[in-house]
């Protein structure tokens, strides 16, 4: 499976680059992280529980930097074992450039393999899951940079203006 997307991040390409090589952003950005550790120049240990389908499984792996080129790119490549659910490899090469907006225009080229039982649950279900993958560690890099998204203010407030009541509160006149 193979894909391509672009984000623009509201942070200098010397940020993105930093946080893309740290053991902490890192562990915060991959789904179902349970631990990482290491760093850039020897790689990173990680332990992973995924869900693909109905196959559940703990990956044990490896993720290594290389093509390193500070502020402008670098590769991300990460290999796990996840025991009879069978195994997951991929990588990502990652460009950085200024943005239009003072920001910095990520692009990223993916591309992941399975085997094992996740090989058998078909190309379709594991080429969604590797996008939901990807769209989310960059969704998640992009929230540890520039904080959490807030929503927009007419959804923060109830119909009359006042503070938004949930369900209990507003069929006991509290809340």
């Amino acid at each position: 499976m193979q894909m391509s997307d672009t984000r623009e991040i509201k942070a200098d390409p010397a940020e993105v680059y930093g946080a893309l090589l740290d053991p902490d952003v890192l562990k915060a950005c991959v789904p179902g992280t349970q631990e990482l550790t290491g760093n850039p120049d020897d790689g990173y240990e990680a332990t992973v529980v995924q869900k693909v389908g109905p196959v559940k499984a703990t990956f044990k792996g490896t993720v290594t930097m290389s093509d390193l080129v500070e502020n402008e790119r670098l590769t991300i490549a990460g290999e796990g074992k996840g025991g009879a659910a069978g195994f997951a490899k991929g990588g990502a090469s990652v460009t950085l450039s200024p943005g239009e907006s003072g920001g910095t225009l990520l692009a990223y080229d993916v591309e992941a393999k399975v085997g094992g039982k996740l090989a058998q649950l078909g190309s379709r279900l594991i080429d969604g899951f590797a996008k939901k993958m990807a769209d989310q560690f960059f969704a998640n890099l992009q929230e540890q940079l520039e904080g959490p998204t807030e929503a927009p203010a007419a959804e923060e407030a109830g119909e009359d203006g006042g503070e938004k009541k949930g369900w209990l509160g507003r069929l006991t006149g509290r809340g």
